[in-house]
């Protein structure tokens, strides 16, 4: 905690140096996706996080899972680096309370969250995250009940190849039974962005290898992403969007530690999405279809297949249609979905189920200062009937500086078949009986942006009814989900960031804090597989410095959660480069700091990687 402490004092310090000089940077305004009503970042609501290229770009990260560590309210826990098992969960929600998407397609996971980071995507691909904090069913629709991610692939004018290299180890002997060595893993990322008159085609392929720092806990991810656009017309365009992930991983002590020491895992999933936009006059419209696949094989026993073996093939296909219309009175988004889910398991069984969706939205600007955005989203599932939610968003410009905001969301979230369905005894038993997630949230916030200089700070009051944990009441009954009651969240958020220049000399910095107060409405009792994991404290510092073809950037992470011990995760990236070529080297977790983010997998300790990166550009 001192050393923690003492460099966030140095930070400050020099901050507090460099605050009188003036920036000359110019801030490039972001376009947030939404499948309706689409708006300028400094128009938002909500509270809205975005992680831009040139973030992405600076950032000691070689992965999707990586990246959203240093997103304020985002609490990413990983059971390993190099693109390793991960869920990932906002503002003390359960990793199954976060919706993901991509380029507006959504991830959702029926079988379990624990599959949902599985994403084709590598870095240089990525134009921008977009993370709405709070519920979301009104924009998302069902289980963006914490939040939702929104992951924005690149579409650049431009044709560009790049490749992406890198290696690391911690130099130290790896904690196995696999006989000596030293832990270290790496992966290369090949990328491509082609364009013509009328179409443009961006391809990715990574690949991420690691030995594992302790017995079975190596892991093999490959992935291939695809997307592409063909304009018409001046009205007209279709995209479509492919991806696949191979994940290939040790699982010891990911999830029924420890007797799982020689447990394995597989999980292959596919994506495949087809939409078209069309501008007709102040109407536009939007069809899409999507489906995603999932296979996942867990060997309990490793390479004993003949028991303790669970094969899950999930699919879930939508079909959707988003519709705007601008007129004098203000702007109008209508969208109806239709998803279709179903699973063959050999241990959740064969299950079917369907869920229909209706959103409607109306926002209007007012004397060019109030901004009102209200709407709602019914939903109607074949096992929970039809149920509505509501929500409504108030900003107010003060001034050309300052701004104000409040809002009042509402979502739910679906059990998923392994809440309901599953048959794992003694250990894990499923309980068709559980009903589904609501929430709603009351927010208020405060934006100041003058130049490049952004501070925002807000508080927020959240409700989860029903909510949902795996319990057993004695050490020897089987854990099995519940509706153990209310879950009530007190959050307080503040963000800061600045970018100068003085003459040649870059400089910035980004402070990210965020205090959570649960507390639980519930029987008494009761032994928790997940509830008390929840976050706490967390405050993320970053200081980048840059030179002619130099730079650096230095991150330093404090995460409390609850009942467990607080730890600091330091980490730098050095970047040089050379015509075409970046050559950088990062430094992770350089107070060797000892921790656990997810199951009982302790994290490496320090440890470098040195990485090249080549990008051709047209």
């Amino acid at each position: 905690m001192r050393k923690f402490i003492a460099f966030t004092a140095l930070t400050l310090v020099a901050n507090s140096g460099i605050a009188q000089v003036e920036d000359t940077t110019v801030y490039e305004e972001v376009i947030i996706q939404r499948n309706r009503l689409e708006i300028p970042v400094n128009q938002a609501t909500r509270n809205i996080e975005i992680l831009t290229h040139e973030e992405i770009k600076k950032l000691p990260a070689r992965t999707v899972n990586e990246l959203l560590a240093y997103v304020g309210g985002v609490d990413i826990r990983q059971r390993g680096p190099f693109g390793g098992q991960a869920d990932i969960s906002i503002d003390g929600g359960s990793f199954e309370q976060t919706l993901v998407l991509i380029n507006g397609v959504k991830l959702l996971d029926a079988q379990t969250a624990h599959n949902m980071m599985n994403i084709p995507i590598p870095l240089d691909a990525i134009d921008r995250i977009e993370v709405l904090r709070g519920p979301a069913a009104r924009v998302y629709g069902i289980n963006s009940l914490t939040g939702a991610i929104n992951i924005v692939t690149k579409s650049e004018a431009n044709s560009f190849v790049a490749v992406n290299t890198f290696a690391g180890s911690s130099f130290e002997e790896r904690d196995s039974l696999e006989g000596d060595g030293i832990y270290g893993g790496g992966g290369i990322q090949l990328t491509g962005n082609f364009n013509t008159k009328k179409q443009n085609h961006l391809i990715a392929l990574s690949q991420d290898l690691s030995n594992g720092q302790r017995y079975n806990t190596g892991q093999q991810n490959s992935r291939f992403f695809y997307a592409g656009k063909h304009k018409v017309n001046q009205n007209h365009e279709i995209e479509w969007m492919g991806g696949y992930t191979y994940n290939d991983f040790g699982a010891n002590g990911f999830y029924a530690a420890p007797g799982d020491i020689n447990s394995h895992e597989t999980v292959e999933t596919t994506l495949l999405s087809l939409s078209s936009t069309h501008q007709f006059g102040k109407v536009k419209i939007t069809p899409r279809i999507s489906n995603r696949y999932n296979e996942d094989d867990y060997r309990y026993l490793g390479k004993d297949i003949d028991i303790a073996r669970s094969k899950h093939y999930a699919n879930a296909f939508m079909a959707e249609v988003n519709a705007s219309l601008e007129t004098k009175i203000g702007d109008f988004g209508l969208g109806a979905e239709s998803r279709f889910d179903e699973i063959n398991s050999s241990n959740i069984g064969e299950h079917q189920r369907d869920n229909y969706g209706i959103s409607a939205e109306y926002r209007k600007i007012l004397w060019r200062k109030l901004i009102a955005t209200a709407g709602t989203y019914v939903n109607y599932n074949t096992n929970y009937g039809w149920q509505a939610y509501p929500g409504v968003d108030l900003g107010y410009r003060i001034s050309p500086h300052w701004k104000v905001s409040a809002s009042v969301g509402t979502g739910q979230r679906i059990p998923s078949f392994t809440d309901l369905y599953l048959n794992q005894a003694p250990a894990n038993v499923g309980n068709p009986n559980i009903l589904p997630e609501d929430a709603m949230a009351y927010e208020a916030n405060i934006d100041y942006k003058k130049k490049n200089f952004r501070a925002k700070g807000g508080y927020f009051y959240r409700s989860i009814t029903n909510y949902i944990d795996w319990v057993r009441d004695l050490p020897t009954d089987p854990y099995s989900p519940v509706n153990i009651g209310e879950n009530l969240v007190h959050g307080l958020y503040a963000n800061i960031s600045q970018q100068f220049q003085i003459k040649q000399h870059k400089i910035g910095y980004k402070v990210s804090y965020t205090h959570l107060d649960p507390s639980y409405k519930s029987d008494n009792g009761i032994q928790s597989k997940y509830i008390l994991e929840s976050l706490r404290h967390q405050l993320i510092v970053g200081v980048n410095y840059a030179y002619g073809n130099f730079s650096i950037q230095a991150n330093n992470r404090f995460i409390e959660r609850e009942l467990n011990s607080p730890y600091n995760l330091l980490s730098f990236r050095a970047n040089y480069d050379i015509n075409n070529f970046s050559v950088y080297a990062d430094m992770s977790n350089l107070l060797n700091e000892q921790y656990v983010e997810a199951g009982a997998v302790p994290m490496p300790p320090r440890w470098f990687t040195l990485g090249v990166r080549y990008k051709w550009s047209k």
